[in-house]
């Protein structure tokens, strides 16, 4: 009895003292952010064989941690701005989904004492302070061997510009930099060198979710994604009565894109166009000009573009999300032509259904104009991939509901889709009168030109 009570009393000190040597981020307050902190950069070391239990990376002997394996690769976590001092949200689990997908060091970069201040301006200063750290580190790493090519910062707001100051520290040599919604205030309209630009790293990615208000509005890297069109989010506050979450929604939405790319489950085409109309009219859907693979996928697989993205000078594109995860939408690009004598303006809805489940889209962007025998084209996104699609209704409006209803006459429709390579689908000679729905069942489209 009492052997097995030492043994007890020894097992319990043991998970006592496993739990002290866990460390967690900096968790602060508002009482912090009022009164301001002073930096401390806390460097947490992640791995497959400590997911859940976080070690403290010493920044002069961090080689001293047997976890941390040089051969490798590394990435770098690194969060923004934290007006309220409370840890991420989104931390625990993109730790996790990062070494789900890969074997790696994942240092997740705790600046939170420097980044915890009312004073946004004082903030900013400490970016270049924590790149001066990181790349202290970092040329530890490259002095005992460590490949700077297998090196991927991830970024958050503030932590995408530490990513390109300590990117440029290297010359641009470090592996790969992911920038999820960049910082604009205080650095729109800056100088490269004032902020991350291409030259930072070997391939440079940004995500646009709030680029009129808390986020950067330009091109910043090899490639640039702008979510929806990178300002307002699906399913985000419209009003201040929200509360917190109408300033935080849309910049905070790249981080949680950018984790389900990693997941990779359900994959967003990112599709290169000079503007978000012309990607909504389907101005851009012709992907194989692009690569011989076909228009990028956005986030942590488009890598793969890396060598076609290089050759080009900087990429612009854009994809559209629905409001909560799964992201991912399923496109078709719409073809229509009329032979009305008269030109007609108005809107539509289209729906699809496999006989259980229905997909619907308004496609209310603009007002589209139909002329006789002139093809008109745009882009429909349905939240969800309906298939087999067994019918398909359509209505049209004009919006004008005090003017004398209007009937459009299809010489044609052609849905085409975008993903898994199916087979255009296609209706001829159909008559749609204003504000009634017209089911049909699709079919196969003839080899015409109108």
């Amino acid at each position: 009895m009492v052997c097995w009570l030492v043994l007890v009393t020894l097992m319990l000190m043991f998970d006592v003292h496993r739990a002290q040597e866990c460390e967690e981020m900096t968790d602060l307050d508002l009482k912090h952010s009022l009164s301001g902190t002073s930096l401390n950069v806390r460097l947490l070391l992640y791995t497959r064989v400590n997911v859940s239990c976080a070690q403290l990376l010493s920044h002069r002997e961090p080689f001293r941690n047997p976890r941390f394996n040089l051969s490798s690769p590394s990435t770098f976590l690194i969060h923004g701005y934290r007006p309220t001092g409370s840890p991420p949200v989104w931390l625990t689990q993109f730790v996790q989904l990062l070494l789900q997908r890969r074997d790696m060091n994942v240092i997740v970069v705790d600046w939170n004492r420097g980044a915890t201040n009312i004073n946004y301006w004082k903030v900013v200063d400490n970016t270049r302070k924590v790149a001066a750290n990181l790349t202290d580190l970092i040329q530890k790493m490259k002095e005992k061997g460590a490949d700077l090519g297998s090196i991927h910062m991830i970024g958050v707001s503030l932590g995408a510009h530490i990513s390109g100051f300590t990117g440029a520290n290297f010359n641009g040599s470090i592996g790969r930099i992911t920038a999820l919604d960049p910082a604009g205030p205080e650095f729109n309209g800056q100088p490269p060198s004032e902020r991350l630009d291409p030259s930072d790293a070997q391939f440079v990615e940004a995500l646009h979710t709030d680029m009129d208000a808390l986020g950067y509005r330009d091109v910043l890297g090899h490639i640039d994604y702008y979510a929806n069109g990178g300002a307002d989010q699906p399913g985000c506050p419209r009003t201040i009565f929200s509360g917190s979450q109408y300033f935080k929604c849309d910049h905070q939405r790249s981080v949680f894109l950018y984790m389900s790319s990693v997941n990779s489950s359900c994959p967003i085409t990112a599709y290169p166009c000079d503007s978000y109309t012309l990607f909504q009219d389907g101005e851009c859907m012709d992907c194989g000009r692009f690569t011989p693979d076909g228009c990028p996928v956005f986030g942590y697989d488009a890598v793969r573009w890396k060598d076609r993205l290089l050759q080009l000078i900087q990429t612009r594109t854009y994809f559209q999300t629905n409001k909560a995860s799964p992201f991912c939408k399923f496109g078709y690009k719409v073809d229509i032509v009329t032979w009305n004598q008269k030109t007609h303006w108005g809107y539509l809805t289209i729906k699809l259904s496999d006989g259980q489940e229905e997909a619907q889209v308004e496609l209310n962007h603009k007002s589209l104009m139909f002329e006789r025998f002139v093809e008109s084209s745009v882009l429909a996104q349905f939240d969800r991939d309906v298939q087999p699609v067994k019918e398909i209704s359509l209505k049209f409006c004009t919006g004008k509901g005090l003017r004398p209803r209007k009937k459009l006459r299809l010489l044609r429709i052609r849905l085409t889709p975008l993903q898994n390579h199916l087979r255009p689908l296609c209706r001829y000679d159909l008559l749609l009168e204003e504000n009634k729905e017209v089911t049909f069942r699709p079919i196969p489209c003839e080899d015409s030109n109108f």
